[in-house]
């Protein structure tokens, strides 16, 4: 599978520039000590709150006066549906968003007043997915698959020209880890720009699809489960076009991570950075927050890190219950 080219990259800057916001690139001191610069990268000052709003705002730019239409449709876990209906909206297209009922109810409502047809089917990402196929098929719908496609990815990848333009000196990049889009983009901009930077890839141990299928060789199916990082579920799909290929060559490494470390992440952001971040935009912090796996990681990680705050669509009622510690996953057995 040949990689997408950074032109392409570049091309999506100008595709997506006016409508998607240039996010802050900050340092975060309750992270930072005296061997590690940490900065995070807010992708949750975006109009709809995530990243995804990059890749699907250059999808659209990229579709003929005939293709859009015909209306948009997708499969999401949440934030890439909000983010075509918003740049569907911008457009005057018409968008139908597919959602398993795994979705949190608050990113199912701010889809719907986006203005997008919203349909909910079956109870994992691959079910939404067949509905996707099916409106395809029957009504001649365009599909903006979330992650497995060139523009997606190439919209994603100017987070990596942003930080690499604001701050050369990075050593590692930590990104979220699920479909691959976002690192995929990232990473290729990054190692194009700067050959020698590290990308680590940070998944929720609970239905980590990309890593399984890294660790099988090719992609596989993983059963989805529920977890506080909810916008990194589902699969990668077995005929996998883009993603797996990139993740597989450019990321050095990747890191599986517990429900408890999630929540305590979430808590460590809102309390000691003042950020509301949902679960998955609170992996890469939580890597950097336990002593023994921070250490092991000292040498890889060099003296300057940035960390990709993903979202922060997180639904209100939970959030809180997580940093005031009286949401169920602190009831764990492993909770200190």
């Amino acid at each position: 599978m040949k990689l997408i080219e950074l032109a392409q990259i570049y091309r999506a800057r100008r595709a997506i520039a006016g409508r998607v916001t240039r996010t802050p690139l900050i340092p975060a001191l309750s992270l930072s000590d005296a061997q590690t610069e940490v900065r995070l990268k807010l992708e949750t000052t975006q109009p709809t709150g995530a990243f995804k709003l990059r890749g699907a705002v250059n999808a659209l730019a990229n579709l003929s006066v005939e293709q859009r239409a015909k209306g948009v449709v997708c499969a999401s876990t949440g934030n890439h549906g909000r983010a075509l209906a918003w740049a569907a909206g911008q457009l005057g297209v018409q968008a139908t968003i597919c959602l398993s009922a795994l979705v949190p109810g608050n990113k199912v409502e701010a889809i719907r007043r986006l203005g997008a047809d919203v349909r909910i089917h079956g109870n994992s990402q691959d079910a939404a997915q067949q509905l996707v196929e099916e409106l395809v098929k029957q009504q001649g719908m365009i599909e903006i698959p979330p992650f497995d496609h060139a523009d997606i990815i190439a919209g994603q990848g100017t987070i990596g020209l942003e930080i690499l333009e604001e701050w050369p000196e990075v050593d590692t990049l930590i990104v979220g880890l699920s479909g691959g889009g976002l690192l995929s983009g990232i990473a290729l901009a990054a190692k194009a720009i700067k050959p020698s930077i590290r990308v680590i890839g940070v998944s929720p141990a609970r239905g980590a699809a990309m890593a399984a299928s890294l660790d099988a060789g090719k992609p596989v199916d993983v059963e989805e489960l529920a977890t506080l990082a909810d916008s990194l579920g589902g699969g990668i799909g077995l005929h996998n076009r883009y993603t797996f290929a990139h993740v597989r060559r450019l990321m050095d490494e990747y890191v599986l991570l517990e429900e408890i470390e999630i929540a305590r992440s979430m808590r460590h952001l809102y309390r000691e950075e003042q950020l509301v971040a949902e679960g998955a935009a609170a992996l890469g912090a939580a890597l950097l927050l336990e002593p023994p796996r921070r250490a092991a990681l000292a040498e890889r990680l060099g003296r300057r890190v940035a960390i990709i705050v993903s979202g922060r669509n997180v639904d209100m009622d939970s959030f809180t219950a997580i940093v005031d510690g009286t949401h169920e996953v602190w009831n764990t057995p492993t909770v200190d």
